[in-house]
């Protein structure tokens, strides 16, 4: 489905059967990359097994055919209008968000402009390769909400200590690509949301 924005047109493919939904969880990229990326198609398959509507979105600028996102600001705006559709379309249950890389950081950044309750953070980027200095830690820290990490063990865009998140886990031999062990990442998000769903009922 097609979703307009201030940025322009996004769109969500969207898994799940609405009706009688415990959550609905939004994903989206990386900078350059798509919604087929294997590290989303894995969380994806955690969340529809426990009963959550997944809406993997195409943002607006790679429906333009660009591969950087452009201004963070800009960016941010249109990933609000796009959470705001997707809880239209799935109403009256929890909203989680998340992506890979620069995805997981609008995930972060707009988490309470979103009033999201969680975040899955695949790949988050913690700086540019080789420039530790250019430190983007702050945005992972205080998104505000409980987080998931999931980043590779070789991952040059640097690797999230356990105190960085509500959770982190370390894919042995992987990248900032994170392409092969899908099982881990979708244990480790299936493992995970319980918990933060289970926290949520009970605080009603």
């Amino acid at each position: 489905m097609d979703i307009a924005t201030s940025a322009g047109t996004a769109a969500a493919c969207l898994d799940g059967q609405v009706h009688g939904a415990r959550f609905l969880l939004a994903l989206t990229h990386g900078a350059g990359g798509g919604i087929e990326a294997p590290d989303l198609l894995a969380a994806r398959t955690a969340a529809l097994r426990l009963g959550g509507v997944v809406a993997r979105v195409l943002q607006p600028y790679r429906m333009r055919g660009a591969r950087a996102p452009g201004d963070a600001g800009r960016q941010d705006a249109a990933w609000i209008e796009i959470a705001a559709a997707l809880r239209d379309l799935v109403p009256g249950v929890p909203y989680l968000q998340g992506g890979r890389s620069n995805g997981a950081r609008v995930a972060c950044r707009t988490a309470g402009a979103t009033a999201a309750e969680a975040v899955v953070a695949l790949a988050f980027p913690l700086h540019p390769p080789g420039k530790p200095e250019k430190s983007r830690l702050a945005e992972l820290r205080d998104c505000g909400v409980p987080a998931l990490v999931v980043s590779g063990a070789r991952d040059p865009f640097g690797i999230p200590a356990s105190g960085d998140a509500d959770e982190v886990v370390i894919v042995p031999g992987e990248t900032h690509a994170l392409r092969g062990h899908s099982g881990i990442i979708t244990a480790a998000v299936e493992r995970w949301l319980p918990t933060v769903l289970r926290t949520l009922s009970q605080r009603g």
